[in-house]
């Protein structure tokens, strides 16, 4: 092996670079196409399983429309007809214990 001549069949520099670069430019556009292909099937999942959803709850939410929610009817019971609505109560409450009434 030590006499051989060193005459290589690998190409010249410049060439081999531009080789490295096309390939390196084809192996991004093929990631870039996959890549593309796979955030579209999620996409496309993603408002299939919404629409799927929205479809299902259609008779669910037409029910809450119709009926108020529990704690207004309740109100409703409790206080008759006169429900007042939008009017806040505040206050403060002191609460002072006296030893000596406890005993």
């Amino acid at each position: 092996m030590k006499y051989l001549p060193h005459t290589s069949a690998t190409l010249p520099n410049a060439l081999r670079n531009l080789a490295a670069v096309a390939a390196t430019v084809a192996v991004f556009g093929l990631a870039l196409m996959f890549s593309v292909v796979v955030f579209s099937v999620i996409i496309v999942a993603g408002m299939l399983g919404w629409a799927y959803l929205w479809w299902k709850t259609r008779a669910l939410r037409k029910q809450m429309r119709n009926y108020p929610p529990h704690n207004v009817a309740m109100e409703q019971e409790r206080a008759g007809d006169d429900v007042i609505r939008g009017e806040v109560i505040e206050g403060e409450v002191i609460h002072v214990v006296d030893i000596r009434d406890e005993k």
